[in-house]
């Protein structure tokens, strides 16, 4: 019965948390894309959009950034050419989001919660920044394998750092393993 009690608080926790920060989301969507006569994404859009620019200049990539007139998206430019398109969807935060609801429902301490997350929600972040750049230079080297590095190996890359964040939280940070051997 103990057991049961601990998987049900677990699943308690984690869709709380899911669902407060998925809400949370979801209204700064609402409040802050526009999809009327000019479209315009979120801010968080944006500035993944912009720090994409940013690193492919900084790693010698002719690269630029624009809003998409006829949809929710920012074109990304490279070498002169429309490769790719940043959307809502790249932005990680569904990911960011499920990440915390699991380290959060896995409880640790308030401090190694607060730092793990901040530190996962940075490294999340980084990686997918690296990976929408490394997506697009490869879609532009290798049109013919654009559905397979969307579908499959990108998000492999994306939901594996997450899950081995998720292995690292459960085995060094959270009270899991202090109750189990004590």
């Amino acid at each position: 019965m103990k057991k049961n009690k601990a998987i049900i608080v677990f699943l308690a926790k984690f869709f709380a948390t899911y669902f407060i920060l998925f809400g949370a989301f979801s209204l700064y969507l609402n409040k802050t894309q526009q999809k009327t006569d000019v479209f315009a994404c979120s801010p968080i859009t944006g500035t993944v959009a912009n720090h994409v620019y940013k690193v492919a200049n900084m790693l010698g990539y002719d690269a630029q950034i624009e809003q998409h007139t006829d949809e929710l998206s920012i074109k990304f430019i490279l070498n002169g050419v429309y490769v790719s398109r940043i959307v809502e969807g790249c932005t990680a935060v569904s990911i960011i989001i499920l990440f915390l609801s699991f380290i959060i429902a896995f409880s640790g301490s308030i401090r190694n919660t607060i730092l793990f997350g901040v530190f996962g929600i940075i490294l999340i972040y980084i990686v997918n920044i690296l990976r929408i750049i490394a997506m697009s230079i490869l879609y532009q080297k290798f049109p013919e394998y654009q559905v397979i590095l969307h579908d499959l190996v990108f998000p492999a890359i994306i939901y594996g750092l997450t899950f081995v964040l998720w292995i690292t939280w459960v085995k060094f940070f959270s009270n899991l393993n202090k109750n189990t051997n004590g």
